[in-house]
């Protein structure tokens, strides 16, 4: 078992980057018939949860090396957000099917809006739903290493807005590998439950 306190940033790096290839390797074995379904029970669970229905504006993501997929959601919200990197930062954009400029590949291979599409104003934002490699039962998440989420998360604007981690049942752990700047989650949503902290 892997201890769950912050340990040393080496023992950590090794132990992130080992896991980041056995999950990815595990999410990308998944037969595309069984990565929609899971998707989709995981959207059923978002949609049964009271507040989602309440939300302003709920920043989400584009699908990406088979995270699960969260676009069937898009119909029964109106107000979406999602991000643009540009250096370290992710700036959220508005988007809908409807809008007029179309999702463009990022520097991460990852689609993103567009430029010019408009940013959304981050004060309606009331719900956060976070790609992630895996999460652990405490609401901590392995991403792809890059520290986006983390260093968005540390700001003071952010603490009041519950952050769901996403992921696929067998990547909901007991414990992950982390370090002092890791930020956890508020819940985490698998094709199992939504399980809010």
């Amino acid at each position: 078992m892997v201890d769950s306190s912050p340990s040393s940033p080496e023992l950590n790096r090794n132990a992130k980057a080992d896991l980041r290839k056995r999950l990815l390797k595990a999410r990308q074995s998944i037969p595309a018939q069984v990565w929609r379904q899971k998707s989709d029970r995981i959207c059923d669970h978002l949609r049964a949860w009271d507040y989602f229905h309440h939300c302003r504006v709920i920043l989400a993501y584009t699908s990406f090396r088979q995270e699960p997929d969260l676009s069937p959601l898009i119909r029964h919200h109106t107000h979406w957000g999602l991000p643009r990197c540009v250096g370290k930062a992710m700036h959220w954009h508005y988007w809908s099917p409807q809008s007029q400029w179309p999702l463009q590949k990022g520097p991460h291979g990852v689609l993103e809006p567009h430029p010019n599409s408009p940013l959304v104003d981050l004060n309606q934002v009331d719900l956060i739903l976070v790609p992630a490699l895996a999460c652990d039962v405490r609401g901590y998440r392995l991403g792809y290493g890059a520290g986006f989420y983390d260093r968005m998360l540390s700001q003071a604007q952010w603490r009041q807005v519950p952050a769901i981690g996403i992921v696929f049942e067998y990547a909901r752990l007991p414990n992950l590998p982390r370090d002092g700047w890791d930020q956890p989650m508020q819940g985490i949503c698998s094709e199992s439950g939504l399980f809010l902290a």
